[in-house]
Order: structure tokens, then C-alpha cells, then sequence
């Protein structure tokens, strides 16, 4: 049998923290973004007789896991024990110890065996170990960052959250971060709504909303819309990239506007599109618009959400740039040739690279939630725009790769037309210059720093 330890001091009372575990969208939160895993089942939380069953890619097999939770005792501790998986034996006791002041000790202990006996430590000892620390390395980061997050609007108190677009990347990388800090969340639903769930009803194409659901909403963020990047495009992929976005808007903005209790402010996501193609120049809040189908898109978006920010709403745009994590979006298609060896700068290299983690733009959403002088525009983006061969260098590195393989500008043209002109070959220098006035603390303003912890590097 062996064992791994680790113990990290957190800012937060035994309670709190304890807490934080016990709340929907924990486990999401803990899993490493480098990993690829889904939910099969899920019932009953950390307490005795619960169950998951997940399923983890290692390689081209999926990999079933089966833990059942056991010995929990409230505030101190939980445990889970492997009823099938990969490992000969695996028991993960969860300890929250009491530490000076208002502080709390996060304590993991893993008791595991490996298959095949000596064979198995022969052969998988070594990288067992290694994948240990990496995991249980982000995993208190993770705990530590998101409840220093919470902590600072604590005084706040729980706020009821209405999404849309909470099935996607963002907003469910969301949903799990306000769940765990203690917040309600609330789902804008083309489905049936399911009423116990908190879901609301809407269809945006035909200017429908429940808006009796959104009373007694504090915040709403509005993530909704087609994807840009998901093909080329014909005259009808971009009539509904528009109509996604603008009649969406313009639905939920009409309803909070009559509302009876309207709620205190209304992110509602944008793009760094607005600012179109514009070489080598630094852009922030105050640049002008751009030209092209993008920037138009944008400024019509955006102009949706005056009958809220009239109706007294604090309205927030966020201009949102490109969002890196390994299991979505741009860096999850680039990452297949880049590991194998075949990746390189696009189309010459020299255009702007405007970039922010998920969990940045997590971070940034919930900051301007509580950010009272936060109000139109705002870029999401991470301090340090690059260019793309700048990029391409540093995920190369991130993968001990070569990244020397460039992918020229009429490759793009030809296989993806205009939507790879207005995307991959634009270039946006953007910074995100009400972020910095107002005092968010970026996670991750580098980024190889950024791409290597994405990556478990």
C-alpha cells in the first residue's frame, strides 16, 4: 500500500470550507482541465452511500471509475473509496482541520495500490506519483483561489444568478464556481422548464420569456448565442449567428426592463469582434468600432441591452476575447497537431492574439457582478495580448513540441472563407483597460505560465 499527503492552508473558517466541498459543482470545479472526463451517474453528495460513476480518456479507451462516499462527518471530513476503477485499492480521505485566526487546513490523503502488484510499481509507479502531485497541485490552487474569490464579497451575501447559455463552456464553468461560493443559480431553458430546478422558460426566436421567472433576480449574465467559429459561413449560418444574438438579447432586455424588482446589473456577453481587424494598434474600451460582419454583429448586440441599462440596470458589455482551456474553443482544436508535432504560427504569424483563460473569465464575470462602478464596456482579455507566432511558440513549449510548421494564410481562406479571415487571420491588440482601473486580479496574466497550467506542464 502507498500513500500520498498534501495539506494546504486556505483563508477561510473549517466551516466555509467544508461547505465549499459539500455544494453542487465541487467536483467540476476540482477536476483538472487537462483531463478528459464526463459523468455518468451521480447520487446522494459526499455523504454516506454516495455514488459517482465517472468515465476518464486515457489514451483512445475510456476509463470507468465508481466511487461510493463514506465516514463523513460534518465540517471534518469525507471519504472516497474506489468500488471500480483502475487502481488494485484507492481510499481518498477529504480533512478540513482547524488553523490560526479565521484560517483552515485542507488536508488530501490518498492510501492506493496499483494492479499487477510489484509488476504495477515497476511499471506505473513512477508516473503514478507524478500524476498525483499534479492533480492535488491544481486542486489547491483551485480550492484556495476560488474561495479568496468568494471571500472578498462575502459581506455581499448570496446572490440569486440567472444565466443563459449555462450549457456551454463559460456558463457552465460558471454555474459551478457561483454554486460552490454559496449563490443560487438560475437557467434560461428552450426546453420544458423544470420548476424545482429553478430553469426559466424562453424562446428568444420568437421574443418569448417566463418573465414572472426573473423576478427576484440580483444578476443576470447573458452567455446565449450560436458559435461563430463552428463552420464556415453561408448567408444562413451568419443570419443566425446575428438573429442568436441580437433577438436574444433584445427579448431578455424588454422583460428586465418591466420587471417589478429588476435586478442590479446585467453582464451580457459581447466580443472583441467590435473592434474588427486592426493590425498593430493597442485598442481598449475607448477605440472606435471596427468594420466587417463581426463588428456589426457586436455594435447590434450591444445596442440590445439599452432598454435595461435605461430601465436603471447596470449594464455590463464584456468584450470577450479568445478563451483558452484544453476541453473547448481555439485551444482545443489546436491542440491535436500541436502534440503532434505539426503546429505552428497561422498565416504569417504577425497578427494580435487577444486571449484569457476560463477561469479568468469566470473570475472577471463575477468580479463585475459585485464591481459597482463597472458599466458598458469592458474587454475580457488577459493583460498580455500576443501574436500568433508569439503563441504558437509558447504552446510548444507548454508541449516540448516543435511549433515550426506554419499554416498560410490562403489554407485558411480556402478552408473556411470568410469566417477564418474575420477569426484566425484578424489581428486585435487588445487590453483590458477597465479590468485593470477597477482592480481585478488576474489568475493567469502570462501566457505560457497560463497554457502550461491549463496543460498540467
Amino acid at each position: 500500500m502507498q500513500t500520498y499527503e498534501r495539506k494546504t492552508l486556505t483563508p477561510v473558517p473549517p466551516a466555509e470550507l467544508f461547505a465549499w466541498h459539500e455544494r453542487p459543482g465541487a467536483f467540476e470545479r476540482l477536476a483538472p482541465p487537462w483531463e478528459r472526463l464526463r459523468v455518468v451517474a451521480r447520487e446522494g453528495g459526499i455523504r454516506d452511500g454516495g455514488r459517482l460513476v465517472m468515465q476518464v480518456k486515457k489514451g483512445p479507451l475510456w476509463l470507468t471509475w465508481e466511487a461510493l462516499h463514506r465516514d463523513y462527518l460534518a465540517g471534518r471530513r469525507f471519504v472516497d473509496e474506489q468500488v471500480r476503477g483502475p487502481f488494485a485499492h484507492w481510499l481518498h480521505t477529504h480533512g478540513v482541520e482547524p488553523a490560526d485566526g479565521a484560517a483552515s487546513q485542507l488536508v488530501d490523503r490518498v492510501d492506493y495500490q496499483l494492479p499487477l502488484g510489484w509488476l504495477g510499481r515497476l511499471v506505473g509507479g513512477r508516473s503514478t506519483k507524478r500524476m498525483l502531485r499534479r492533480m492535488f497541485d491544481f486542486r489547491h490552487q483551485r480550492t484556495v483561489s476560488d474561495l479568496t474569490r468568494h471571500q472578498a464579497f462575502a459581506a455581499r451575501g448570496p446572490q440569486e444568478v440567472v444565466i443563459s447559455g449555462a450549457s456551454g463552456m463559460v456558463g457552465g464553468a460558471l454555474t459551478s464556481f457561483l454554486t460552490t461560493g454559496g449563490h443560487r443559480v438560475r437557467q434560461l431553458v428552450r426546453h420544458e422548464a423544470d420548476a424545482a430546478r429553478g430553469e426559466i422558460r424562453w424562446q428568444p426566436s420568437a421574443g418569448e420569456i417566463d418573465a414572472a421567472g426573473l423576478e427576484g433576480a440580483d444578476v443576470v449574465v447573458h452567455l446565449a448565442g450560436a458559435g461563430i467559429a463552428d463552420g464556415r459561413w453561408t448567408a444562413s449560418r451568419k443570419a443566425l449567428i446575428r438573429k442568436s444574438r441580437v433577438d436574444g438579447t433584445r427579448t431578455l432586455c424588454e422583460a428586465l426592463a418591466r420587471l417589478e424588482r429588476k435586478p442590479r446589473v446585467l453582464i451580457s456577453a459581447s466580443a472583441i469582434g467590435w473592434y474588427g481587424d486592426r493590425g498593430d494598434a493597442p485598442l481598449d474600451e475607448s477605440s472606435a468600432p471596427g468594420e466587417g460582419f463581426l463588428a456589426d454583429v457586436c455594435r447590434a448586440w450591444e445596442d440590445e441591452t439599452r432598454p435595461a441599462s435605461e430601465a436603471g440596470i447596470r449594464v455590463v458589455n464584456l468584450r470577450i476575447g479568445v478563451v483558452l482551456h484544453p476541453q473547448g474553443g481555439a485551444l482545443a482544436k489546436m491542440l491535436p497537431p500541436f502534440r503532434a508535432g505539426a503546429g505552428g504560427p497561422v498565416g504569417g504569424g504577425r497578427q494580435w492574439l487577444s486571449w484569457i483563460t476560463l477561469d479568468d473569465l469566470v473570475g472577471a464575470i463575477h468580479f463585475l457582478m459585485f464591481a459597482d462602478g463597472a458599466a458598458g464596456p469592458v474587454n475580457a482579455v488577459a493583460p498580455e495580448p500576443v501574436t500568433q507566432k508569439a503563441f504558437a511558440r509558447a504552446l510548444g513549449r507548454a508541449l516540448r513540441r516543435p511549433a515550426r510548421v506554419p499554416v498560410p494564410a490562403f489554407a485558411i481562406r480556402a478552408l473556411f472563407g470568410e469566417m477564418g479571415e474575420a477569426t484566425v487571420l484578424a489581428s486585435q491588440r487588445v487590453h483590458p483597460g477597465r479590468l485593470s482601473e477597477l482592480g481585478y486580479a488576474f489568475g493567469s496574466p502570462e501566457l505560457e505560465p497560463a497554457l502550461r497550467a491549463l496543460l498540467g506542464r
